[in-house]
């Protein structure tokens, strides 16, 4: 089981239909098995996410304020894997409430 708590993530690259790209940071906390955080940077002003996980996967809600002042919401389910050097990448499939649009990406852990 892989605890969030604490760990930093960068988007691998610009999700396509969404508007995270590689400048947001993602930053989680995690007690048992709730999960939490936000994120920033690039086209991102404020995100927050809240959810659950098994420390295999992990569903997350988000809301979030573009730079442009737009908003929207959300729900990914973000599988989770270790690579040989210790790091977490998420892989994950989001889809928007508030407005059309699905997608995949990764996030990838910052050391």
């Amino acid at each position: 089981m892989v605890d969030l708590d604490g760990r930093v993530f960068r988007a691998a690259g610009a999700a396509e239909g969404g508007e995270v790209d590689e400048q947001t940071e993602f930053r989680f906390r995690q007690s048992a098995d709730l999960v939490w955080g936000r994120y920033s940077g690039g086209n991102i002003r404020l995100g927050l996410l809240v959810g659950t996980s098994d420390g295999t996967t992990v569903r997350l809600r988000y809301t979030q304020v573009t730079r442009a002042g737009e908003t929207a919401t959300g729900a990914s389910t973000d599988r989770i894997e270790v690579v040989g050097d210790g790091r977490v990448p998420l892989h994950e499939t989001w889809a928007g409430d508030s407005r059309d649009g699905t997608g995949t990406s990764v996030l990838e852990e910052v050391r």
